[in-house]
């Protein structure tokens, strides 16, 4: 038979008063995962409708930063070599991007958005802006750029 002690009871109730923020943040974290992966797959079948999920996030990428080496796609994602591979292939045959040899390494290639991937990814991204706009209307600027930031740190924190 097990006796709870007074130090048992404080320690565990410590820990769960001292972690109570940590708590809501798994909470608040699990919800907004499960609705981005929601938003994301809808995102990737406005910009095809074949196109997997996982990659929107390559598209955007590329959008942003420009044609790229696979290898450094593959490292911001978190994904390995031959996982990038077969998403960059599947892109490809959407004619979605294209690939070009790397003029600084001959035996390396570069990625990049095809007009019709650049057209396509721009349009869903500017109809999710103005979904943005609409659901924070009543956020004063400054907290969502508040948001934004610590976001992005959260995001830094994670590449770790």
């Amino acid at each position: 038979m097990h006796e709870d002690t007074n130090d048992d009871a404080r320690s565990s109730r410590g820990v769960e008063q001292g972690d109570r923020e940590f708590l809501s943040l798994e909470r608040e974290l699990t919800v907004l995962l499960r609705r981005a992966r929601a938003n994301q797959g809808e995102m990737a079948r406005e910009v095809h409708p074949d196109l997997e999920s996982a990659a929107y996030g390559l598209l955007v990428r590329l959008e942003e930063c420009g044609r790229q080496r696979a290898t450094e796609l593959a490292a911001y994602i978190g994904v390995g070599k031959a996982t990038m591979s077969r998403q960059l292939r599947a892109l490809e045959q959407l004619g979605l991007v294209a690939r070009a040899p790397d003029p600084a390494d001959g035996r390396a290639w570069l990625v990049d958005l095809t007009e019709e991937g650049r057209s396509r990814v721009s349009r869903v991204r500017e109809a999710r802006r103005e979904r943005y706009v609409s659901h924070f209307s009543h956020w004063d600027r400054t907290e969502v750029a508040e948001l934004a930031r610590l976001l992005q740190q959260l995001n830094r924190g994670m590449e770790k």
